[in-house]
């Protein structure tokens, strides 16, 4: 059952119930390393929901249990969260080039604008690589958080959220507009992730993707490829001995990474 005392005891934030950016922040940054984003968290074999979701039944799970999920479970308890804490909010969409590759839908991540102190802010709590860990201003300078730089350049089909670390190139994380949404908005991507799983000609094994952030940066496992970023600098392993395999997803979805 959602509950808004437990899910801020549950993410390490007792009592943080101001309504100002140094608590949003606070409400942001440990809600990523308290809670994984987990595609083993929800089996897809029991069918997909990401518009008709009971968000008391998710919050049991990703919430209260730990256990983490996807953008659409994660952001869209965090958006009722800072909503119901008084903050106001507007449901986002973003697409990524392999998103689009995959859903062939625009309206694909999931996330969440806050309007605060005569300033709109991007809030992300559900995002599997390396992105903003808190707020992230809308116009303005390169922001820099923990080592890693951001801007947001406009492009002819929205704006692009764009990440560089320590020692790499910029990169799009994702792009996006700011066309306030609907839950049904993502009725088509929903759809088309059916009929991929329904597909028979499927060969692919379930995907392991799971990631968390930790006080410098953040960690993610994607099938056998282990990424870490720490003060802005990566490295890139890629696991081939089963047993170290899981191991670190053991680690990371228990939280046990420092």
């Amino acid at each position: 059952m959602f509950d808004v005392d437990g899910y801020l005891r549950r993410i390490g934030c007792p009592g943080a119930t101001g309504v100002d950016l140094e608590t949003l922040r606070l409400l942001q940054k440990r809600h990523l390393m308290a809670i994984p984003y987990s595609s083993l968290a929800y089996d897809l074999a029991d069918g997909v929901a990401v518009v008709d979701l009971d968000e008391d039944e998710v919050f049991d799970r990703s919430i209260a249990d730990g256990r983490g999920g996807a953008c659409y479970h994660l952001n869209r308890l965090f958006y009722r969260l800072l909503g119901e804490l008084g903050y106001r909010t507007t449901l986002l969409a973003g697409s990524t080039a392999e998103g689009r590759a995959a859903f062939g839908s625009d309206v694909e991540h999931m996330f969440v604008g806050v309007a605060l102190d005569g300033a709109d802010w991007l809030v992300d709590v559900g995002y599997p690589g390396p992105t903003y860990v808190e707020p992230l201003r809308v116009g303005g300078p390169v922001q820099t958080q923990y080592g890693s730089q951001f801007r947001l350049v406009d492009q002819d089909s929205g704006t692009a959220l764009q990440r560089r670390g320590v020692a790499t190139r910029w990169s799009t994380v994702y792009t996006f507009t700011r066309q306030p949404r609907q839950w049904s908005d993502w009725k088509e991507m929903e759809s088309n992730f059916r009929e991929i799983l329904a597909d028979p000609g499927r060969d692919d094994t379930r995907e392991v993707l799971c990631g968390r952030a930790v006080d410098d940066g953040q960690v993610f496992l994607r099938q056998r490829r282990y990424l870490t970023v720490r003060n802005g600098r990566e490295q890139v392993r890629t696991i081939t001995d089963d047993d170290e395999h899981r191991m670190l997803l053991s680690r990371i979805l228990a939280g046990d990474l420092d």
